[in-house]
């Protein structure tokens, strides 16, 4: 990931996007490109969402974990570690449950 993340920030840097990529902007464009993922699924089944535009879905991913990347730059956060504690907390909270 740590390379993705110098290829994203490298392409934003080149077209001169840094200056408006603070915490608060990039927090704010997750939160929309997600929104824009849902669209796919408005109205219709995840199947028929797929059927009819399985790239626009893919294409919009992709933007929630470009932008997801970007702010976990600016904050400092290694993403992959806060995934792997954020599931260790998960596993406490929410326990498998024992077979009987």
């Amino acid at each position: 990931m740590k390379q993705l993340t110098e290829d994203i920030l490298k392409f934003r840097d080149v077209r001169g996007w840094g200056n408006n990529h603070d915490a608060r902007n990039l927090a704010i464009s997750v939160s929309l490109e997600a929104s824009e993922l849902l669209e796919h699924f408005q109205w219709r089944s995840a199947e028929e969402a797929i059927a009819k535009d399985k790239e626009g879905i893919v294409d919009e991913a992709a933007d929630v974990f470009i932008y997801l990347l970007q702010l976990s730059h600016v904050l400092g956060i290694d993403l992959e570690e806060a995934a792997r504690q954020k599931m260790l907390k998960n596993a406490q909270k929410y326990p498998a449950p024992l077979n009987t």
